[in-house]
């Protein structure tokens, strides 16, 4: 699109009241048009094929078919559409799945105004954004591929604290936040706090393979 036509947006959203905020907050904007609004995957494939919009703002978490796959299918379909994943999910799982079914953005439903209007403004140019956190995680997954020897090194110079085992512990013997938590009288979300600096700190990407990581004792 050229800097005077204005942004097709397609809004792919399951909650009906977050829904219905976005298409009245972005239909506010001059340079945007909503020109369709979907609750699930199965409508956002439908719509984008009937409107072609220029971008579409995708939950993850939604109906019949998730956002990652409705991605896919509306990439599929016209590769000139951009997708900006817009989700309370940052698991590396669901971040690393988006980025590979070629969502151009990744931001958190926690994210300002400013910052979601600028990614759908970006996307419509062609530019990637990321939310702090997410980039985060993508520069931690091109190390640990690229670099493993030193991310090896970085290990070593970041042990993990006296909590951190405790903690690490209880996610090795199967059990959940809310277990650890109560266990080690921490909040649940101090407790997720620890879990994410571990896998951070022995750059693994899940609870699964932190579990195995300590049952082999490697």
């Amino acid at each position: 699109m050229t800097n005077n036509q204005t942004i097709r947006l397609l809004i792919a959203e399951d909650q009906p009241m977050i829904r219905k905020a976005f298409v009245s907050l972005l239909e506010l904007e001059p340079d945007i048009t909503v020109v369709a609004s979907a609750a699930d995957g199965a409508e956002a494939i439908s719509a984008a094929r009937a409107f072609l919009p220029d971008v579409v703002l995708m939950d993850i978490k939604m109906p019949r078919i998730d956002g990652i796959a409705a991605t896919r299918a509306i990439l599929a379909e016209n590769p000139h559409t951009r997708v900006i994943v817009l989700t309370t999910f940052e698991t590396d799982e669901l971040v690393f799945e988006a980025i590979l079914a070629g969502a151009h953005a990744y931001l958190l439903k926690d994210a300002e105004e400013s910052e979601i209007l600028d990614a759908i403004r970006a996307a419509a140019r062609g530019e990637a954004r990321l939310s702090p956190r997410i980039a985060e995680k993508i520069i931690g997954e091109f190390r640990r591929v690229k670099f493993p020897e030193r991310v090896g090194a970085q290990a070593e110079r970041e042990p993990l604290t006296e909590r951190e085992k405790e903690v690490l512990a209880g996610v090795a013997a199967g059990k959940g936040n809310r277990q650890i938590a109560k266990e080690l009288k921490l909040a649940e979300g101090t407790v997720k706090n620890h879990v994410s600096t571990i896998l951070a700190k022995l750059h693994l990407r899940s609870r699964t393979e932190l579990a195995i990581k300590v049952l082999s004792g490697k």
